[in-house]
């Protein structure tokens, strides 16, 4: 890659289906007000931020049409829900974690035990639902670099999968999703991995080096593990990029509801997003232009 050719990022955090939705409708708001985020030169995509990423960068559909998506009907999904004792189990692997490897260790244990590999559905039927997302067998983009996050359930370590890694889109996508205890671990390329998003909900270290940084992120979570992506933000910042960081207000939290699984909140949320993109267009235009 050439120097010019790491100007801009754009970071895609994760949260899942209404954090897709929302993201969606951002990037729409900011496309409407005059600055396409889906050019930039690197894009980062994490659970549903590579949802996102591969739709706008490799899956040929616009943003104005994957916005119209978010208001119909979700056919071919699969319906998914964190049961209260795994939802338990995530808070205590958080809270007795130090790393970010030490808590995908954990949640790793977690995805692979037998219990709750039996209690998710078979991997060629999550792989399905992926790709039709997805529009079928989307490739790989040629023009830009488009990184994949995804968690290696047996040492916690993060991985970015990107075109020369040697495995499909769809598959990495899969991978990138594959939250434990509702969706199956995925076996790829000898190891087995989850969901990207449990590394950091934006994983938004992976811009360093490039000048302007956009973060999009459905969570602001962030704790002594896991670093928020504000965080992540000014440590890019600190190094010398432009950054804007843009996490959910009130309107678009609420617009979420209380299940980020909930096919039914999809419209709701790119609405909250395409008008809360209007508070950030001056900056990210101003950010973008230089």
């Amino acid at each position: 890659m050439t120097d010019t050719a790491r100007r801009t990022a754009l970071v895609l955090g994760a949260g899942g289906l209404t954090g897709a939705g929302w993201e969606i409708g951002v990037l729409w708001g900011l496309a409407e007000a005059g600055v396409d985020l889906t050019g930039a030169d690197l894009v980062v995509g994490s659970s549903a931020g590579a949802v996102v990423g591969a739709q706008s960068v490799a899956g040929g559909t616009g943003l104005g049409e994957l916005y119209e998506r978010q208001f119909g009907e979700a056919g071919g999904e699969l319906p998914a829900r964190l049961r209260p004792g795994q939802i338990l189990r995530y808070a205590l692997a958080v809270l007795g974690s130090r790393t970010p490897e030490e808590y995908g260790r954990k949640l790793g244990r977690l995805a692979t035990a037998a219990d709750t590999a039996a209690d998710t559905v078979p991997p060629e039927a999550r792989r399905d639902v992926v790709a039709a997302r997805l529009g079928g067998e989307a490739k790989w983009p040629e023009e830009r670099r488009l990184l994949v996050t995804a968690v290696d359930a047996d040492s916690g370590a993060l991985t970015a999968f990107d075109k020369d890694a040697g495995v499909p889109l769809v598959d990495a996508v899969t991978a990138s999703c594959a939250i434990p205890g509702v969706w199956p671990v995925v076996e790829l390329a000898g190891r087995r991995w989850i969901d990207g998003g449990l590394h950091s909900t934006a994983n938004a270290q992976l811009a360093a080096g490039y000048e302007r940084v956009v973060i999009i992120a459905p969570s602001a979570a962030g704790n002594k593990a896991l670093h928020s992506p504000a965080r992540q933000g000014a440590a890019l910042a600190a190094a010398g990029a432009r950054v804007e960081v843009i996490t959910p207000d009130a309107g678009s939290k609420r617009a979420f509801g209380r299940d980020r699984f909930d096919l039914t909140r999809r419209g709701p949320a790119a609405r909250a997003g395409r008008a809360q993109a209007a508070a950030h267009a001056n900056a990210v235009i101003a950010l973008w232009a230089q």
